[in-house]
């Protein structure tokens, strides 16, 4: 299980020495030593997860978590610090960190720590579809357009399923029909159309860009 990490930490040595652990456990990683540059690296190379010292020049670990957070950014997060009190742990995990590791640590603990993060990542994408900028997690049921969370009915969320597990292909009525509401679905046939407008309305609330598309006279396709 191979991984881009991001490592922030401002202690040379010791970000060099965990760069080396990480990388003989085959990830790639970036290493920055201060927060403001920290930052934006995890903004810009979106990596699959970071490791933040508490306290950096800059901008703190702290308020790092607190910023990608506030944006919806949900890449998992792991604090170094020495800091050891209850308070100190629950005032990094109420900023968003998904773990805290003390120093000094055994480099054996952090890579465990690294690898369960991961594998719960990777179990998570697991359930997770995406087209362009249009995300559901089948497990938790969420829906995102970019960063914005998106409320839908059962039946608008299965419908949205269908359409992003067969991107790009034209769907036909009968067929969305068939699928989405059953072989023995006695009601209006109309009812697909209705629930395309539910759907768009709601993708399309913030004037993002069409992506369920209609051809006329066969059905629907999802497209930019």
């Amino acid at each position: 299980m191979t991984a881009h990490i991001l490592l922030v930490e401002d202690e040379v040595k010791l970000a060099r020495f965990v760069e080396l652990e990480l990388s003989y456990e085959g990830h790639r990683v970036s290493v920055f030593h201060d927060g403001i540059a920290g930052l934006g690296a995890v903004r810009e190379e979106k990596p699959d997860l970071v490791i933040l010292d508490w306290m950096l020049p800059g901008i703190s670990g702290l308020e790092i978590c607190r910023r990608l957070r506030t944006t919806g950014d949900k890449v998992p997060i792991i604090l170094l610090t020495a800091k050891d009190e209850v308070t100190d742990r629950v005032a990094g995990l109420d900023a968003g960190a998904d773990d805290y590791v003390v120093k000094p640590f055994s480099v054996e603990e952090l890579l465990a720590r690294v690898r369960a993060h991961l594998r719960r990542t990777q179990e998570s994408n697991a359930d997770l579809i995406q087209f362009a900028d249009l995300s559901l997690n089948r497990s938790s049921r969420q829906v995102y357009r970019g960063n914005r969370a998106i409320e839908l009915t059962a039946k608008e969320f299965d419908l949205l399923e269908y359409l992003l597990v067969h991107p790009q292909q034209v769907i036909t009525r009968d067929r969305i029909l068939e699928q989405v509401w059953g072989y023995d679905f006695m009601g209006d046939s109309n009812i697909i159309e209705v629930y395309i407008r539910y759907l768009r309305l709601k993708l399309e609330a913030n004037n993002e860009s069409r992506l369920i598309q209609t051809v006329r006279g066969i059905g629907y396709v999802l497209r930019e």
